[in-house]
């Protein structure tokens, strides 16, 4: 149990860490950078208050997972609109994102289980879109410097983090409870890295197109 408090910790600790780049990075930031710096406020809120509830003697906070899974999928897909330059694919990204909206407060009947359907649509659906978003950069016509892109960054840790635990998402529910802890590890360790790569993601400078 020790491990699994640990991890829970430093998950929690790095989803400061993007918000200390938006912050520190502010004023070099494009307006999708500055979307996706502003999600990490609220998402920091969310963490915080899924840590501090069970301490003021509030044992299920189950809620508070809904409420970010909403918020997430809200974000997320404003941002993939904004980043696709095609009609069809910001078209895609409404249909996409607004279903699995729509499955997410659905759920929220269930607000005190956890939202296993809710996250499990909203990783389908941010893997699609990510690995799209992966095609459409790497195929522009004009020669860019992909490390260099925040978007990059913050795509890579969209579908690391939302194709790792997807598995996990889908059978949450079905884990003997005494079990979760040690399951919920994996989870931990997944949001550490993509913490740290959205944080890389709002460190970035927007890059001038080499010729």
């Amino acid at each position: 149990m020790e491990s699994e408090l640990l991890f829970d910790r430093i998950s929690f600790v790095t989803g400061l860490l993007p918000v200390i780049a938006f912050i520190y990075n502010y004023g070099w930031l494009d307006k999708v950078s500055r979307l996706i710096g502003i999600y990490f406020i609220p998402a920091f809120i969310f963490d915080f208050a899924s840590e501090i509830l069970p301490v003021l003697g509030v044992n299920n906070n189950i809620p508070v997972i809904h409420a970010s899974v909403i918020s997430n999928i809200v974000f997320f897909g404003i941002v993939y609109y904004e980043a696709f330059f095609i009609k069809k694919l910001k078209t895609l990204t409404i249909i996409l994102s607004s279903l699995a909206l729509v499955i997410a407060l659905y759920f929220t009947k269930d607000i005190f289980i956890f939202p296993t359907e809710a996250n499990t649509a909203s990783s389908i659906v941010f893997i699609v879109l990510s690995m799209i978003y992966f095609y459409q950069l790497l195929n522009r016509q004009e020669f860019v410097h992909i490390e260099k892109q925040g978007l990059f960054w913050f795509n890579a840790g969209v579908l690391f983090y939302s194709s790792t635990n997807i598995f996990l998402f889908m059978m949450f529910n079905m884990i003997p409870e005494h079990d979760r802890p040690t399951y919920y590890i994996i989870h931990s360790i997944t949001n550490i890295i993509a913490n740290l790569l959205y944080t890389t993601a709002l460190l970035c400078r927007p890059q001038k197109l080499a010729s």
